[in-house]
């Protein structure tokens, strides 16, 4: 089974973004998520109507960010991609007055309903600020690991 991955490779595109000082073309970001520009612009777009990017067009164009990273939580992106279904499992409908599917779906409802409501609690815990203050973490990070693995050249 597929699974949706938009929202992961929305968030590393904001990310990527805002590292940027310049506008960011859709080809440009169609190569740092390994996809095609036309699909970084149906996703854009959609984060364009909720306020969280701009577009320009012509030379010197492109994308830039025009949201608080510190006011944008996980969940205000989730809601830009139009609320993707969060589950591929679902119920079985093929008999509606059966007992044991009417039993079995009840109870699948209730797990769903209580995973997903768990799931946008976090999402919206969680702003892009803080996952912007991570990856900064984790870059100056890696920069001290790698300082300290270069002998001094004197």
């Amino acid at each position: 089974m597929r699974r949706d991955s938009r929202l992961s490779g929305v968030l590393h595109v904001l990310l990527h973004m805002a590292e940027f000082k310049q506008p960011v073309t859709s080809e440009r970001l169609a190569v740092m998520m390994q996809t095609n520009p036309v699909v970084i612009r149906r996703i854009m777009g959609g984060l364009r109507d909720l306020g969280l990017v701009a577009s320009e067009k012509g030379h010197g164009g492109g994308w830039t960010l025009c949201c608080d990273f510190d006011r944008v939580s996980l969940h205000d992106v989730y809601l830009a991609l139009g609320a993707p279904e969060l589950f591929a499992m679902g119920h079985r409908n093929v008999a509606p007055a059966c007992l044991v599917e009417q039993a079995v779906n009840a109870a699948l409802a209730t797990a769903f309903e209580e995973a997903e409501s768990l799931l946008m609690a976090r999402l919206g815990d969680v702003t892009l600020g803080q996952l912007s203050a991570d990856f900064h973490a984790r870059f100056a990070k890696r920069e001290r690991c790698a300082q300290e693995a270069r002998p001094d050249v004197a």
